[in-house]
């Protein structure tokens, strides 16, 4: 980490970005035809795939089948050429696995799973390239993809993260902020009731500044809240138009 000012005296981050800002987030709803439901998310330079299945019937055993909802199978996977490690990752792997019922904790929160009792949605999500936020990156793609597989959900659920860099706040951290040693506050949030449904944090923080780098996370959550809310709304007009044409 010699020689690199994560934040400068400026107020500027490594990337130039304000402490505020989140990095540029792109997002494609219906990219893969064969799933119920599908996205892909770029933010900054992480990258992510979502696809749904569902609601099916459940699969593997009638032992899964919950008589009064839905049952929520969540995969996270990450891909081998996500990272500059070229390292082979397999899918059952102690991380992945960790994601895994992160995941799934998370989207049972949302998801109206009383609706399809004894059925089964599959939600898996890739990572194609990894520089920071892997988490909140899958939770965002599998929102839109979960919007576009048609499956109600009670709100959107849009993810951040957040830290501390010299004594400020920062939101949305890259891999180079990740790595710097300060803390790393991961939020998953319902932005229309504030619920929050995830909540992780990896290393001690101080009592005074714990609820401005939560104030962040929020913010930062509200934030994507907005870039999804348009890119849905969009994705809605497209196809509303295609079926108008045919």
């Amino acid at each position: 980490m010699a020689g690199i000012e994560l934040l400068s005296d400026q107020g500027f981050r490594a990337d130039g970005r304000r402490p505020h800002e989140l990095r540029k987030i792109r997002c494609r709803m219906g990219v893969f035809q064969q799933a119920d439901g599908s996205a892909f998310i770029e933010q900054g330079n992480t990258k992510v795939l979502a696809t749904v299945y569902g609601p099916h019937e459940i699969t593997g055993g009638r032992s899964k089948a919950l008589h009064d909802k839905v049952f929520i199978n969540c995969q996270y996977s990450m891909a081998t050429f996500s990272t500059g490690e070229r390292k082979r990752r397999p899918k059952g792997d102690r991380r992945s696995q960790e994601m895994s019922v992160n995941l799934k904790k998370t989207f049972e929160a949302a998801i109206l799973t009383h609706l399809y009792p004894r059925s089964q949605i599959d939600i898996y999500v890739q990572v194609l390239q990894s520089d920071g936020g892997n988490y909140c990156a899958c939770v965002n793609a599998a929102t839109l993809a979960v919007i576009d597989a048609g499956i109600p959900m009670r709100d959107y659920i849009c993810a951040c993260t957040s830290s501390m860099l010299e004594d400020t706040p920062v939101v949305d951290i890259s891999y180079l902020e990740e790595t710097a040693g300060g803390p790393e506050m991961v939020l998953a949030l319902l932005p229309k009731s504030q619920q929050i449904v995830l909540f992780q944090q990896n290393s001690r923080l101080h009592a005074d500044n714990l609820e401005k780098v939560i104030d962040m996370c929020i913010r930062g959550c509200k934030d994507v809240h907005a870039v999804l809310d348009q890119v849905v709304k969009e994705h809605v007009s497209e196809e509303t138009n295609l079926m108008k044409a045919s």
